[in-house]
């Protein structure tokens, strides 16, 4: 198990830990202090190491965060921390097995969206649907300049937490992480964090891990899931349990009745479990979302399909669905 920094350790003679800001299972983010800029308030996102990895992984894995780094230190968009440095250091010593990845970025102040709608909950009230696709446009915005890069960049875990609304009521798009190649054979698609993301607001595809063909629908799908949870205040039913009961998932306004019509399509189709289902590009989405006229037909396929490009396309649904089907038989007949 990792052991968390604590107040006061000083990476690369510069950034001073002063207090831990969330930890999950691959690393921590830190609030910190730039001491070569007086004054300047920054996070630190530690990456730990796999657990049990070698020391060729390893070497790989750090000359691919390296890479991947200066991918992110690249972007630049009023809804993205800057992220202004990256760097390996071990700390509290000199052992290399024991060094660790960072990111420097920009600290973002204010509540993540997920204590939000934890609060209105409490409160026995929903939030205000104009001021939810307030903020959807500006993730839309983000999400479609992150999806425009050469190469793409995927987020691959929005979810409320990792929203924040600023004091001055900017929403940032934060815990982006690291891109790698979506195909170790086809480095021209990065996509974010390691691991699946959080499961309601992850698409079918990801579960597949590395056998999964992760795209920016799939960022369309979890942003979807987002706006749900804002509107509804619980979060969706998971990928799995739709695939295993399609009647999982219960209509927006029927949660929630003050949602509008236009609103819960809009919803509906992000969250469409196969992602050839979902509109074109978030852009696309976006514009439904918000009422313009310009519209993406759900479920429109861009080329022909016939049984054999549809099973090459889709063959990992295929291995996705019996292995699912295999466990449900074994958790029913040998408890």
């Amino acid at each position: 198990m990792h052991q968390s920094l604590l107040p006061g350790t000083l990476l690369r003679e510069r950034y001073e830990i002063l207090g831990l800001i969330g930890q999950g299972g691959m690393g921590a983010v830190y609030k910190a202090a730039d001491r070569r800029l007086p004054g300047r308030i920054c996070a630190v996102k530690e990456i730990w190491p796999l657990p049990g990895i070698s020391r060729d992984a390893l070497a790989q894995a750090r000359e691919q965060f390296l890479r991947e780094a200066s991918t992110l230190a690249r972007l630049d968009h009023p809804n993205l921390p800057k992220v202004s440095d990256y760097f390996t250091a071990a700390p509290g010593g000199s052992d290399q097995d024991a060094s660790r990845d960072y990111l420097v970025m920009d600290y973002v102040p204010g509540q993540d969206l997920h204590q939000v709608v934890q609060q209105a909950c409490r409160q026995g009230r929903f939030l205000e649907e104009q001021e939810v696709l307030h903020w959807m446009a500006q993730l839309g915005d983000a999400l479609a300049y992150l999806h425009r890069q050469e190469p793409p960049v995927l987020h691959r875990d929005i979810k409320p937490a990792n929203i924040k609304l600023t004091p001055e009521g900017r929403i940032k798009l934060v815990d982006f992480g690291l891109v790698k190649p979506l195909d170790p054979e086809d480095p021209k698609t990065f996509t974010g964090l390691r691991g699946i993301g959080s499961l309601p607001y992850t698409p079918i595809e990801q579960y597949a891990g590395e056998l999964g063909h992760t795209t920016t629908a799939s960022d369309l799908y979890s942003l979807g899931a987002t706006l749900y949870h804002l509107l509804t205040g619980r979060p969706p039913a998971s990928a799995q349990e739709r695939f295993l009961n399609p009647e999982a998932l219960l209509p927006p306004r029927q949660v929630n009745p003050a949602i509008s019509p236009a609103v819960e399509r809009a919803v509906l189709a992000a969250l469409a479990l196969h992602p050839r289902e979902r509109p074109a590009s978030v852009a696309a989405w976006c514009k439904m979302l918000l009422g313009d006229a310009a519209t993406v037909p759900v479920g429109a396929h861009p080329h022909g399909t016939g049984w054999g490009q549809a099973f090459q396309e889709n063959w990992w649904l295929l291995l996705l669905a019996l292995a699912t089907v295999a466990a449900a038989v074994i958790l029913t007949f040998y408890r």
